[in-house]
């Protein structure tokens, strides 16, 4: 038998560290272990940070031998790994204002319990948003059970940015929220595979929200708001990170970036029950406040 795992020190992620890499899983331990995996590959940037919260029902995914081993593995690599649970769940954006809160890195990657990344994903990742000084750069994920299923008519959503990315007000109402249709199934990939990159190139391009590994300037995600709308929210949510996204690219702007290192796993959602999406019940509130701000103010009661 392995030897307990510890849970690592908080005070490694109150540092002035670059990046940090912040991990919700539930009920997961081998795709865990997986996407750890992941992580334990890449190359840079030097002692990037892992922090990973657990909403298991049972014990924490992290403490399954495979994931431990890949623990052990990025602690060994001289990266920091904060093992955390998070319970009662009280819903999807709670526990990501939750892994927010225990960082002060510069940079931090949002990424899904369920993705792995090639080697050398979050080394271009790091450059890109350094490079493009938005808010946030993302690689949207590979689903390659669909690479024979090829889908042109989704393709005509890729508009590659020419300079940095500016703000943008997306609404679901605006042709730009059709963006996201490239990012379903294979499409990114058949994309990309028509663009023929160099070695070592990438492409930054428009979007209108990523899923899966988006890496954000943090000081700009807390500017914009995070996850802050939490409270207001049922825990049975979905779509926090699509409201995150949102609030963001209005105020610095975003893009995804090709060529994708981020693959699906492609395992079933531990996430059941997704009665409310956070972006709708917030732009339902901007809307209200909008009435309230033209009802002249003799005629409020």
């Amino acid at each position: 038998m392995s030897r307990p795992l510890p849970p690592g020190d908080p005070a490694e992620f109150r540092t002035n560290r670059l990046l940090d890499v912040l991990v919700p899983t539930r009920n997961r331990p081998a795709e865990l272990a997986t996407t750890l995996a992941g992580l334990a590959a890449q190359e840079g940037p030097d002692g990037f940070g892992v922090v990973v919260s657990d909403q298991s029902d049972a014990g924490p995914a992290w403490a399954e031998p495979a994931a431990a081993t890949m623990v052990r593995v990025l602690r060994h690599a001289g990266r920091p790994v904060l093992l955390t649970r998070r319970l009662p769940r009280r819903g999807l954006a709670e526990h990501r204002a939750y892994l927010l809160s225990l960082s002060t890195a510069r940079l931090v990657l949002l990424l899904d319990d369920d993705v792995w990344l090639r080697p050398g994903t979050v080394s271009r990742l790091v450059t890109a948003i350094a490079d493009l000084r938005c808010g946030f750069v993302g690689n949207a994920v590979h689903g390659l059970s669909y690479l024979d299923d090829v889908r042109p008519e989704d393709h005509d959503g890729y508009v590659e940015w020419d300079g940095r990315p500016v703000p943008e007000e997306i609404r679901p109402d605006t042709p730009q929220w059709q963006r996201a249709r490239i990012h379903s199934a294979a499409n990114l990939a058949h994309i990309t595979d028509n663009l023929d990159l160099a070695p070592g190139d990438w492409r930054a391009y428009r979007v209108s929200w990523i899923g899966g590994c988006v890496l954000f300037d943090r000081a700009k995600l807390v500017a914009a708001g995070g996850f802050d709308f939490w409270p207001r929210m049922p825990a049975d949510h979905q779509g926090e990170d699509v409201a995150a996204q949102l609030a963001v690219l209005r105020r610095y702007g975003g893009a995804g970036i090709v060529p994708s290192g981020a693959y699906h796993l492609e395992s079933p959602t531990t996430v059941t029950r997704r009665r409310v999406e956070c972006w709708q019940v917030l732009l339902d509130e901007e809307r209200a406040a909008d009435r309230r701000d033209r009802v002249p103010q003799e005629a409020r009661p």
